[in-house]
């Protein structure tokens, strides 16, 4: 009885985890940003009803185990439609670390996977002329605002830094004329987060950006939309809803894997994403560590069939 409680309790929080109260310490956003790992509970229930010898237990584990195969095997499983190759552009979104990588190292990473726009987070303010001149040569169009920058192979206009709160622009929009047309690009950096006893899952600050970010996006007049960056939370997450109401994710549409960022050295969650409107991605795909704490994306977008 107790096994089968527990799957129940599994099954329902994989396939509910809006119902998790999200005070204290926004707990519920914590949980649903490490809903994959919740799959865990599975081979241990497995283990225990193995261990019981009960046959009917076995089969109430199964439940929680088809739920989380319906819901993170398809990214796990490539079933012949991603192409980055078949794309009109591509794009990259870099959290280079602050201090934790040199420049040049980066440019030539970046300049290696071919991508047409590039964005890039957390850069050092001392830093940003040397990305600029390691970059300059392959792509002539470039944007830089606080940490963020931009550079393009297509011209840029409209620039503008974004004003989300807190104590620095947290995006940079520019409109870039690709091969499809014109399509606002913006590079984000959404607030950090942390986990810490008494405070919980701090992500007020962040959560209040993306949801001024959302209605920045949703008011966006241009035909289709790239946003590229660091949002420091995953899209299961409650708190960033706002923006997943506006964009869809290439990850989800054509991405490899569960597509797990952060840290680089061992990925445990997506922190960095590629979402689009008015696009359909060819291929998503996370990059090997480059010395940051952040693993790049690389994703193939065209025109919305």
């Amino acid at each position: 009885m107790r096994i089968a409680l527990c799957a129940l309790l599994l099954t329902g929080l994989l396939v509910f985890p809006g119902v998790l109260p999200n005070s204290p310490g926004h707990l519920g956003s914590l949980a649903e940003t490490a809903l994959p790992w919740f799959g865990l509970g599975v081979p241990l229930l497995l283990v225990w009803a193995a261990v019981r010898r009960s046959v009917k237990e076995v089969t109430c584990v199964l439940v929680p185990a088809v739920a989380w195969v319906a819901l993170f095997w398809p990214g796990i499983v490539d079933f012949g439609g991603r192409d980055l190759g078949r794309a009109d552009f591509r794009v990259l979104t870099v959290n280079v670390g602050g201090d934790r990588t040199a420049p040049r190292d980066v440019a030539r990473r970046v300049r290696a996977t071919d991508a047409d726009v590039v964005a890039l987070e957390k850069v050092p303010g001392p830093a940003m002329h040397a990305y600029e001149k390691e970059l300059g040569g392959r792509y002539p169009h470039h944007a830089v605002g606080d940490t963020l920058g931009l550079w393009s192979r297509y011209p840029l206009r409209g620039v503008e830094k974004l004003d989300l709160g807190g104590a620095w622009p947290h995006a940079v929009r520019a409109v870039a004329r690709t091969p499809v047309g014109d399509t606002a690009v913006y590079a984000v950096r959404l607030p950090s987060v942390r986990v810490g006893l008494g405070k919980g899952f701090t992500v007020q600050e962040r959560d209040a950006s993306a949801a001024r970010l959302a209605r920045r996006v949703a008011d966006d007049g241009t035909p289709r939309v790239v946003l590229l960056g660091d949002l420091n939370g995953s899209l299961r997450d409650r708190g960033l809803a706002p923006l997943a109401r506006e964009l869809r994710s290439a990850h989800r549409q054509a991405g490899e894997g569960l597509g797990f960022t952060w840290p680089a050295a061992f990925p445990l969650v997506r922190l960095d994403h590629v979402l689009v409107r008015g696009l359909d991605a060819t291929g998503s795909t996370v990059l090997p560590d480059l010395g940051s704490d952040h693993r790049p994306v690389v994703t193939g977008l065209r025109a919305a069939r």
